[in-house]
């Protein structure tokens, strides 16, 4: 009997033992894990939890910005030659051959509101990457085995010798010349709109170092696109002309392809933001119930609904990490654009209830859509860099030295322009204005948005000037009607491009932050996207604005401005002075509009 209560007692000491080692262990893994941080609302490569310190950052952001110059060289290795390609090889005419090239790249950069869209609402923006790099690169690889087997191209011709030979495609041929383009226009679009806000997603920005950060990221961005061009405009265009274009889109296509592992080679170290669903349609919602609410405003019950009391005010705080940090939900909506107010009373239907939280996003999305349709006259001004200013220089003396210079390799001046700037604006510029400003920022997002729309001014002043110069020569020296090169060097078009170039890296980097930063956190990837579309509305307005001038200067018995074969005959000058004065009432727009503008975060 004393022998079994001695070995009961044991056992029970040994149970003892073995619970407290138990808890001991629980009590150091509940410490461990106390002690890695999580970025809420992010996850990694393999959608697990981020951890601070491990994932995000400039590292991480580094390798968004070389996939970048890989993928803009493929894109802009093909769209700055592709008239000539369509033109010379695939006969199309040289009008259709422009239309062709503005709908494509106009179209590229508007399905980059698709790649937002998606990209915040279903998917992630590590996932639309991936995706949109393949599509690109399908379609670079249909255009290039176009390019390489003659049995896919239109007979061998001279155009306008033996123009009854000079078939354009037809058939298969045309179908395949097309899925290729927009293959790559909807790979594009989701790439530009997928990659600066992935990249700018792994910064802290509850932190003064992490916004500064994401500020230099946003710079460095446009830095990376002007180091694809540069190539591009270069080195691919120069294959393209002398070794063939099958060499040329097999360079781009090659670019794409070698972009995909670059990019998965910073999988462990990427947060990626997870998405909470379409922010399209809490928008139309709320839009929705503020008319439906505003009609029966006279109604005495239906009142405003506290925070405190809505059924649904505590699943709708923020929990998406550093948003959670610096943003609060108030009680009642604020006074600004009241008429949306009315969204979180009652509703006529239950699917139409909307929280406070709700109705600010959209009061933000309001706010933000008229300093977008701002920037759309500079991408319009934008927009002749790769028409009218090329067709300019084409007809002057292009020789630096012994060395001739294509005319598609031109926007290599404010490609390079913006490489020397951008450095200079981050380590020089901006250091110096926090320190008269006293501020975080020292420049903020809208004064760098109006110093690029004030440029653009200047841009056109000055090629109004230019051209004004051009036609004179041409008069002075008998060469109205002449083919042969004007003795009056290219560089001074150089001039326009200067400061369009330095308009462009203003304006596109300081869009980018501001459209990502003041936009909610349900919608930055489509906000972000915006900027894009401006690019490609300006390509689109500039095609409107040649056919209307066109159309009323012809109207009047005069010949169109903007009409003929002969370039010397043109009034391209007042084209570009209308151009100046629609930028400058353009600019006072956006003035009106930026004084009134109250930030986000201040």
């Amino acid at each position: 009997m004393l022998a079994a209560l001695t070995k009961r007692s044991f056992l029970s000491q040994q149970i003892l033992d073995q619970k407290k080692e138990g808890d001991r262990i629980e009590s150091a893994l509940d410490q461990e894990e106390g002690q890695v941080q999580v970025w809420e609302g992010y996850v990694d490569w393999k959608n697990r939890p981020a951890i601070k310190g491990k994932h995000g950052g400039m590292l991480a952001a580094s390798f968004v910005l070389a996939v970048e110059v890989l993928e803009n060289l493929a894109y802009l290795a093909n769209a700055s030659n592709l008239v000539l390609y369509l033109s010379k090889f695939m006969h199309f005419s040289p009008s259709s051959a422009a239309n062709i090239v503005t709908n494509f790249m106009g179209t590229s950069f508007l399905l980059a509101i698709l790649g937002g869209f998606l990209a915040d609402a279903f998917f992630t923006t590590y996932s639309i990457f991936l995706i949109s790099a393949a599509i690109e690169f399908m379609g670079l690889l249909m255009l290039t085995l176009q390019a390489h087997m003659p049995s896919l191209q239109p007979p061998n011709c001279v155009m306008g010798i033996t123009k009854s030979l000079c078939q354009e495609l037809h058939g298969g041929e045309t179908v395949m010349l097309f899925a290729g383009l927009y293959l790559v226009a909807l790979g594009v679009g989701g790439i530009k709109g997928s990659l600066p806000p992935h990249g700018a997603e792994q910064f802290d920005e509850s932190t003064p170092e992490g916004r500064k950060k994401r500020s230099e990221f946003f710079n460095y961005f446009v830095f990376s696109l002007s180091c694809g061009a540069l190539i591009a405009v270069t080195f691919v265009v120069w294959i393209e002309d002398n070794k063939g274009w099958q060499w040329g889109l097999g360079v781009s296509t090659a670019s794409i392809l070698v972009s995909i592992p670059v990019f998965l080679l910073g999988s462990k170290t990427y947060r990626t933001k997870i998405p909470d669903g379409s922010p399209i349609t809490s928008i139309f919602k709320v839009l929705i119930a503020a008319i439906c609410n505003n009609s029966k405003a006279g109604n005495s019950t239906n009142a405003i609904r506290s925070m405190a009391t809505s059924p649904s005010s505590h699943s709708t705080e923020m929990d998406n990490g550093e948003e959670s940090n610096t943003t609060k939900e108030v009680p009642t909506p604020t006074e600004s654009l009241k008429f949306l107010n009315k969204a979180v009373m009652e509703p006529v239907h239950p699917m139409l209830e909307c929280t406070v939280k709700e109705v600010e996003e959209v009061k933000i999305v309001l706010r933000i859509l008229p300093i977008f349709m701002s920037t759309i006259m500079l991408n319009c001004c934008l927009a002749q860099l790769s028409t009218f200013s090329v067709q300019q220089s084409s007809t002057m003396n292009t020789m630096l030295g012994s060395f001739k210079v294509p005319p598609a390799s031109l926007p290599v001046f404010p490609v390079l322009f913006i490489m020397i700037l951008a450095p200079v604006y981050n380590h020089i510029i901006v250091p110096f204005a926090r320190k008269v400003t006293k501020t975080e920022m020292g420049i903020t997002h809208l004064q760098r948005i109006g110093t690029g729309l004030f440029l653009s001014i200047v841009a056109m002043a000055v090629a109004a000037l230019v051209e004004t110069k051009r036609k004179k020569t041409a008069t002075e020296f008998g060469l109205l009607d002449s083919a042969k090169p004007l003795p009056i060097t290219f560089l001074w078009v150089a001039l326009q491009y200067l400061f369009l170039g330095s308009a462009d890296l203003f304006t596109l980097a300081g869009m980018m932050e501001f459209f990502f930063t003041e936009a909610p956190w349900s919608m930055r990837s489509l906000a972000t996207a915006l900027s894009w579309a401006s690019l490609s509305m300006g390509y689109f307005l500039s095609t409107v604005l040649v056919s209307i001038i066109n159309k009323v200067t012809g109207a009047f018995g005069h010949t169109p401005w903007l009409l003929g074969s002969n370039l010397n005959h043109y009034h391209l000058e007042r084209f570009y002075w209308l151009m100046c004065v629609l930028s400058g009432l353009n600019f006072i727009h956006y003035l009106f509009w930026a004084n009134s503008y109250k930030y986000r975060y201040t």
